[in-house]
């Protein structure tokens, strides 16, 4: 094989590669706002996600996604009675 052809053979691999990185990358950002719709915290997704937390907010905001609340705790009892 003379060297353009392995050029030639590289860089369709790399072409195939690419493609499906892209592919994948595209289905992790469905999954990750799938899950910010469902009201999974930001912070949840960037640990199970390959994204920043910015990446996260973003894609939050970018698709109108408000941040989920923390659950509100237990009144604290009144003892001073």
């Amino acid at each position: 094989m003379d060297e353009t052809a392995a050029i030639d053979l590289a860089t369709a691999r790399y072409r195939e590669t690419e493609q499906a990185h892209e592919a994948a990358r595209q289905d992790a950002i469905a999954a990750v706002t799938d899950a910010l719709r469902a009201g999974i915290r930001q912070s949840d997704v960037v640990a199970h996600s390959p994204f920043t937390a910015s990446f996260v907010r973003r894609l939050a905001r970018e698709n109108g996604i408000k941040a989920a609340h923390k659950r509100a705790s237990r009144p604290v009892p009144d003892t001073e009675s």
